[in-house]
């Protein structure tokens, strides 16, 4: 069962947003491994790890000759191990700002399963950065310890043609350079 925004309390989710960024950063980098095809090459580091939480649209729509839930974009804030906002994950197309106005954007390489009710791990590749800041140099961002994202499970059919469903979701983005 996927998790819509009506099945959340708003000042409760609030309230919990800082223990959600740490129980993440704590899952994710204490010894996870992470699956081979969403591996960053060797000769980088980590430039940079935040939390992810937010939410993922989808729009009922025709996919292959069949009605499906289609991803049509996020919008999370990026938040440190304190809790503070860093930056912002939107799109289309796919892009991670920092506060300082610096972004990237990217191509998937590869992704991973999940888990059970989460989207997948993913690999991108990313473009040169825009604006100078924390994103200059960036060559390769991961989505880890996914919680939630999945397209829902309302259903999409002719009677909803263009409807949208917004399901929360929670994932790590580490953020590497050449090293």
């Amino acid at each position: 069962m996927s998790l819509t925004l009506r099945s959340f309390v708003p000042a409760a989710a609030a309230l919990s947003l800082a223990a959600l960024a740490a129980t993440a950063f704590a899952a994710a980098h204490g010894g996870m491994a992470v699956p081979e095809p969403v591996r960053v090459p060797a000769g980088h580091k980590v430039a940079l790890e935040t939390v992810g939480v937010g939410e993922i649209t989808y729009e009922c729509r025709t996919k292959d000759g069949a009605h499906a839930w289609v991803f049509a974009g996020p919008d999370a804030e990026l938040r440190g191990r304190d809790g503070q906002r860093i930056g912002r994950y939107f799109g289309p197309p796919a892009t991670w700002q920092a506060a300082d106005g610096s972004a990237i954007t990217g191509k998937q390489l590869a992704v991973a399963p999940g888990g059970d009710g989460n989207i997948p791990l993913q690999l991108v590749e990313a473009n040169p950065a825009t604006g100078a800041g924390r994103m200059q140099g960036v060559t390769h961002v991961q989505r880890l310890a996914t919680r939630g994202g999945v397209a829902p499970a309302t259903t999409c059919d002719a009677s909803r043609m263009g409807a949208k469903e917004i399901v929360r979701y929670q994932a790590d983005y580490v953020f590497w350079t050449k090293g």
